[in-house]
């Protein structure tokens, strides 16, 4: 294997007694190496599903299941690299999103080295989302295809059904550990081993068979008590303070603001509870965050060492940001929301679509490799290439674009959910929503945009205030 590609993401993860209408909550920022990556929402359908699969980058071929479910799924629009399906949720309502990246140590390395020809971020979604019906299925087949094919990389993966939320942690090439999120609990998991305190004997914990004698048997545990997988497996770093630590300090301090602590800290708690319940709105803006009203914001006015001291959540290398909903109280064809949007957090809007669908919008569906304004994917980066070279300037109306764009979306959204009971087609009914809410945000983004260029123009550098 010559090819090693990884992305560099965040999570956020809500048990459903923790969000603000008892839906469970996996989220996450599809982040990359590179700032631009032109992404897709698509349907899988089940017979569009491959039953021979090989990997791009590692070769590894695996005979899959018959009878896969149908998917939603976000792949990349270049696909040198693989699909990289990234998140979706099944025609079951089981959402999925793989992966983020996270770190080991020499230690682990030295006793279960990756897999070249292993499974990786590419392949995951397209391995396990298809043929799952419960979060905990998900977790035991993605441990199964672990266990017997190794993988190259190390991954954090997130399942939820409208029950339970539930964090898998690759361990090494053939190990792995996962934990169910409490149901009054949050997550902010950044590009680290995050799982700290783990319960071999709960049942809301899995791990490969043999890896509490693993642990044992090759003295693995610096700790006098108890197992910490993040002490065991992960990483202390000073990459970790900069780069890691400082995203989970800021999103546990905009969830639980009355907890102090430093954005640098070592031992930040994978479990949280915040002080309020989490609504989609809360979690968009922590996954859009750039520590602000901090020094370390890098549009504040801290200094030029502080502002660029820390890794902020929302970053030019946002490829996509999905929240995947499953929702309680309601029908379950309307239980699977796909809440999506492309490009850097800073100046995007995540929309509600619904999952029970056989197709995508186009606006949101064929992206190319090509600049098209036309496209949501471009649009968006757009949008957020002009605000960066003024944020200040551009904040304000970003503030009014989102509060009435994500409004508007709601209104579509209760309308449709209304609309059901009494719907013959209710697939045609979900379609023809997701299509209004697709045209809805692709008007607006275009009206942000053309606001930005008429302000900012007055305002150019280039420009001289005697005139004829």
């Amino acid at each position: 294997m010559t090819k090693k590609v990884q992305g560099s993401c965040t999570t956020v993860l809500v048990g459903k007694d923790a969000s603000i209408d008892g839906s469970t909550i996996i989220s996450r920022n599809d982040d990359g190496h590179e700032a631009l990556d032109p992404q897709r929402f698509t349907v899988v359908q089940p017979e569009d599903q491959p039953t021979n699969y090989q990997s791009v980058i590692s070769k590894v071929q695996i005979k899959l299941p018959d009878n896969p479910l149908r998917y939603t799924s976000m792949p990349n629009s270049i696909l040198t690299n693989g699909i990289w399906p990234a998140a979706g949720i099944n025609s079951e309502n089981i959402a999925m999103s793989a992966t983020e990246t996270i770190t080991t140590n020499s230690r682990l390395l030295g006793l279960d080295p990756f897999v070249e020809g292993g499974v990786g971020e590419e392949d995951l979604v397209t391995l396990v989302l298809p043929y799952i019906h419960s979060a905990r299925e998900g977790v035991q087949r993605l441990g199964s295809l672990l266990e017997e094919f190794g993988t190259y990389e190390p991954n954090g993966i997130a399942f939820s059904d409208q029950k339970e939320v539930w964090w898998l942690e690759t361990i090494g090439g053939h190990h792995w550990a996962a934990v169910r999120i409490p149901d009054d609990a949050y997550v902010v998991a950044p590009n680290r081993m995050n799982i700290d305190h783990f319960d071999f004997s709960s049942d809301d914990t899995m791990n490969s068979s043999d890896l509490k004698e693993f642990i044992d048997s090759n003295s693995l545990n610096p700790d006098f008590e108890g197992y910490n997988l993040r002490h065991i497996f992960g990483s202390a770093s000073i990459k970790d303070t900069v780069y890691n630590n400082p995203r989970a300090w800021f999103g546990q301090k905009y969830f639980t603001p009355e907890i102090e602590q430093d954005p640098m800290e070592q031992d930040l708690p994978f479990i949280c509870h915040a002080n309020r319940k989490i609504s989609i709105e809360d979690v968009k803006f922590v996954l859009s965050s750039h520590f602000e009203n901090t020094k370390f914001d890098p549009y504040g006015n801290g200094s030029e060492d502080d502002k660029t001291l820390l890794r902020p959540i929302g970053i030019n290398r946002n490829h996509n940001v999905h929240i995947l909903q499953i929702r309680n109280n309601v029908p379950a064809s309307i239980a699977g929301i796909h809440w999506l949007a492309y490009g850097a957090n800073t100046f995007n809007t995540v929309v509600p679509f619904y999952a029970n669908v056989e197709d995508t919008p186009a606006v949101y569906k064929d992206a190319t490799g090509t600049f098209d304004l036309n496209n949501m994917y471009w649009l968006s980066c757009t949008t957020a290439l002009l605000g960066d070279t003024d944020y200040d300037l551009y904040v304000d109306l970003r503030n009014t674009f989102e509060l009435e764009a994500v409004a508007a979306y709601r209104e579509i959204q209760n309308e449709t959910d209304k609309a059901v009971e009494g719907s013959s087609d209710i697939t045609k009914l979900l379609t023809d929503a997701n299509e209004k809410l697709a045209q809805e945000s692709f008007t607006r983004q275009t009206k942000l945009l053309g606001e930005m260029v008429v302000l900012g123009s007055a305002n150019m550098k280039l420009r001289y205030n005697l005139n004829d």
